[in-house]
């Protein structure tokens, strides 16, 4: 339902734009634009905003073209290279791995990442600042973001002092992660427990692992199973009163306790700006890569009743985000 004042102004608006988006903005040939992702997840729609706003229209000026994995990362190269044999103008992908299967079906379509995990050191890019090649857009990582997750953690339930991990082992992004995530786990003072976690067959050992261990709180990070996976995961924690923190806000929308995250919405919509500069002739060798400049702190109050915890007034202060 659109509301009255949204109409007028949308209404307004097309009087005053639309002559000129007709007049400057209608090429020969519609952009194609290529999506790579996990699914079609909320933050997508900051991705489409971005592109609302920038004034790209699905059908009038551009082409979408969407592809989703749906948590199997062993189909990303198929969907790829379905987008390079479309021969889209531009790919967005989001996540590490699909970034990189992008980069593996193309050396001259444009990439922009939407997230991306490491990307400098992982080899999608040159660098950040000078990205060479055909891949640029956007970071996921903060150096910080691991010991304020189990920090908050440790403020919301402070007998929490050994963490099970779940973590796909075999990303590369992970490996990268993992000497930060012990190092944030050092500076909360709690202990580590890594259990490996690769495929959706892999949840029912995990969960009997988490179970038999010493863990008296539970991690899970945002790859690409386990976010497919989240409410299967928050539903576990809860059943089996293990506090529990995430890297994406959705976990909470699904159950999980806490997350402290990048804006998630905030960097598809920033990706879009990426897309129209690429459309209107840059390389992306020459456009940085940026990080994360917005974060979230998200709480599930109902959660922390059924856990009994009692999340203190100092920490409900901090949050971007309350679910009742």
């Amino acid at each position: 339902m659109i509301n009255r004042r949204t109409f007028i102004g949308t209404l307004a608006g097309g009087l005053v734009a639309s002559p000129f988006i007709t007049l400057a903005q209608q090429p020969t040939t519609l952009r194609r634009i290529g999506v790579l992702g996990n699914e079609d997840s909320p933050p997508w729609e900051g991705f489409r905003r971005g592109l609302r706003e920038l004034g790209y229209v699905d059908g009038r000026n551009i082409t979408m073209e969407w592809r989703w994995s749906e948590g199997r990362t062993d189909r990303q190269s198929a969907l790829a290279l379905e987008l390079v044999q479309l021969k889209v103008d531009v790919i967005v992908a989001s996540g590490t791995q699909a970034v990189r299967a992008a980069k593996q079906a193309t050396s001259t379509i444009p990439i922009v990442m939407a997230v991306s995990a490491y990307p400098d050191k992982i080899g999608l890019v040159e660098s950040l600042a000078r990205p060479g090649g055909n891949v640029t857009g956007l970071s996921n990582v903060a150096p910080e973001l691991m010991a304020k997750r189990f920090q908050l953690l440790k403020e919301v339930s402070p007998k929490v002092s050994r963490v099970a991990v779940l973590r796909n082992s075999a990303s590369p992004a992970e490996q990268l992660a993992f000497p930060d995530l012990l190092a944030g786990a050092s500076v909360a003072g709690v202990e580590i427990e890594s259990i490996d976690m690769r495929t959706p067959d892999d949840y029912a050992a995990a969960f009997a692992t988490v179970t038999g261990s010493r863990a008296d709180a539970l991690y899970a990070t945002g790859s690409p199973v386990n976010f497919k996976n989240r409410q299967l995961i928050a539903d576990f924690a809860l059943k089996n009163r293990f506090p529990s923190t995430y890297e994406e806000r959705l976990f909470v929308e699904s159950g999980g306790l806490l997350s402290y995250a990048p804006s998630f919405t905030d960097l598809y919509r920033r990706a879009a700006t990426y897309v129209d500069k690429i459309l209107k002739g840059a390389k992306p060798a020459d456009l940085p890569v940026e990080q994360p400049t917005k974060f979230e702190l998200a709480i599930n109050l109902k959660t922390a009743k059924a856990l009994g915890l009692t999340i203190p007034q100092s920490v409900l202060l901090r949050a971007d985000e309350v679910i009742q």
